[in-house]
């Protein structure tokens, strides 16, 4: 387990308003329904598309979490870690993706994420690096 408190990649808790580079990224749904959690304070803050649940829109990434099971949800984690190091210039800030409507815990989603640790450009909330 790395250490969290040297973690410098940490997320806010709370995220109310986001530099020119930074990008918001959220649980969602596939049908891109942006109603409740952060996927309303992305929609309503941050430019999320409503009937656009996967991807990169305004200032926000969005991640579905609401289909399935965690192996559904890693496919999806998967592309936007690699979109991630192919944008260098953004940061990303993650939320708790999956731990709030979705209904998992940070154990369980936090290891989908693993790979997002090499990136300097991916924040993660303190909850998920608290298993990794």
């Amino acid at each position: 387990m790395k250490s969290s408190q040297n973690y410098e990649r940490v997320s806010p808790r709370f995220i109310n308003s986001l530099s020119d580079n930074e990008i918001f990224v959220f649980g969602s749904n596939l049908q891109g329904h942006h109603g409740g959690g952060a996927a309303l304070i992305a929609y309503e803050k941050f430019g999320a598309v409503w009937n656009e649940g996967v991807g990169l829109h305004g200032k926000t990434y969005a991640i579905p979490t609401m289909h399935g099971g965690v192996d559904d949800i890693k496919p999806y984690v998967d592309e936007f870690i690699d979109f991630a190091k192919e944008n260098k210039q953004y940061k990303f800030l993650v939320t708790r993706i999956g731990c709030g409507i979705a209904g998992f815990k940070d154990h369980e989603i936090a290891p989908l994420f693993a790979k997002a640790l090499e990136l300097e450009n991916v924040y993660l909330p303190l909850s998920f690096l608290e298993y990794l």
